[in-house]
């Protein structure tokens, strides 16, 4: 099939995706962006999960001030080498995840990162909630699952819905950075303050 370069262009404008990916995606898909976009992302998402146990000890410091001067969110970003960290996209990323932050106030970066004991303590609520329900012990123990699993949404900063586009994750928009640039990011650690807290 002979596709358009016009087309590639296109398309790696859209995805940041190399010429090369961009053409063996729409030969892929018979030339249909649509279906070449979501080939990308999954092949990306592929190629980036295999990035993740590089080491990242490069990055920035990122802040955020909300208006007004009373919220401010310091974010640990890293990543491989200091030429990613100095790309405007890396810098976007760093302010939209510093923005999350001062929206949703997070416990911890990661499900892993979180205090044992809070996680043993809200699954103990979880199903002394279930029980007093008159649910029998086993549903109870299942109804709790599924309540962490709601906690670790608000709780850890990576499986958060993204503030800017609630159909994606905040681990979402870092793999679709890692699979653009090529390297591994990781957010290492953030500090929120507010007055008076």
């Amino acid at each position: 099939m002979n596709i358009d370069a016009k087309l590639v262009k296109r398309l790696r404008d859209m995805t940041g995706a190399g010429m090369m990916d961009c053409k063996k995606a729409l030969v892929k898909t018979g030339g249909d962006i649509d279906k070449a976009v979501e080939h990308l992302r999954k092949t990306g998402a592929a190629k980036a999960a295999k990035k993740l146990d590089r080491a990242a000890n490069e990055g920035q410091i990122i802040s955020y001030i909300h208006p007004g001067g009373k919220l401010g969110v310091l974010v640990e970003l890293n990543c491989e080498t200091d030429f990613v960290a100095r790309t405007a996209e890396f810098q976007a990323l760093g302010k939209d995840i510093a923005m999350q932050i001062a929206a949703t106030d997070p416990m911890a970066v990661s499900i892993e990162e979180l205090p044992q004991d809070v996680v043993e303590k809200e699954k103990e609520i979880y199903i002394e909630q279930a029980l007093s329900s008159g649910k029998p012990e086993n549903i109870a123990e299942k109804i709790a699952e599924g309540k962490l699993k709601k906690f670790y949404e608000t709780a850890c900063l990576l499986e958060q819905e993204f503030v800017k586009d609630s159909s994606r994750k905040v681990k979402d928009i870092i793999m679709e950075l890692i699979a653009r640039v090529g390297e591994n990011i990781q957010v290492s650690r953030f500090a929120r303050f507010k007055i008076g807290e």
